[in-house]
């Protein structure tokens, strides 16, 4: 986890908790902004189980014990982490424009092989100008790739595209190790920390969420918004 572990260690922690939510599909953290990150999902039986070990009580723990959580085993733990990181994280606007990430995506990705990590609801539209396009899922939809596919495809790949949910089941290392040095690399969604720190890594571009409405945005994620029905915030795009 040495890169959740060095974004931990840049952020600044002098700020109050202020509320904390968590929906089926979106989970927000509000201290010094609010933050967002995708809430796993988990179909399976939770009478045994304690996915969010202390919940009801998180109010209690300051910013950089809820932030450390990114580092949880528990996905539902973790998805709190990251929101309260990018809670945290100061943006630096004037080295981000404010562009979809499917529209970067579909630039970059013309007569290109392009691989994805998590199904995008852009998906069609690459379809229509990559030279080949893998979608590769965890849960497969029609036209996906299992994960399993990964490490053979994505060393192929021109254009490599990873959800930012991969900092959230840890899989992210990972990833960027398969990725040819030479590749374009975007991670995006919502759960992406907007942090130039990680170029670092060989990513080429972040696209992440500025919450610019916290209250809206607490009101949808705590109704069961999806992260496309969420008000209040604004997509950018940082590039390397």
């Amino acid at each position: 986890m040495k890169i959740i572990d060095e974004i931990l260690s840049s952020l600044d922690y002098e700020a109050p908790v202020g509320d904390i939510r968590q929906g089926p599909f979106q989970t927000a953290v509000l201290t010094r902004h609010c933050g967002l990150a995708s809430t796993p999902h988990d179909s399976g039986p939770h009478h045994s189980r304690t996915p969010v070990s202390e919940a009801g009580l998180l109010m209690e723990k300051d910013a950089r014990t809820l932030a450390c959580m990114a580092k949880s085993e528990s996905p539902p733990e973790a998805a709190i982490g990251m929101a309260t990181i990018n809670s945290l994280i100061e943006i630096e606007e004037q080295r981000c424009a404010e562009v979809n990430a499917g529209d970067l995506l579909a630039s970059k990705g013309q007569g290109q092989r392009v691989a994805i990590v998590g199904h995008f609801p852009f998906v069609p539209q690459l379809r229509s100008v990559a030279e080949e396009l893998w979608v590769i899922e965890r849960k497969p939809q029609e036209g996906d790739l299992p994960e399993a596919e990964a490490d053979r495809l994505i060393p192929q790949a021109d254009i490599v595209a990873i959800t930012g949910t991969a900092f959230t089941n840890h899989t992210l290392e990972h990833l960027l190790g398969l990725c040819n040095p030479k590749a374009y690399v975007v991670i995006l969604g919502g759960t992406t920390p907007l942090s130039p720190m990680l170029f670092d890594y060989g990513i080429s571009a972040i696209s992440g969420t500025r919450v610019i409405d916290p209250k809206t945005v607490l009101h949808c994620v705590s109704q069961g918004a999806t992260f496309r029905q969420i008000r209040g915030i604004r997509l950018l795009t940082m590039e390397r």
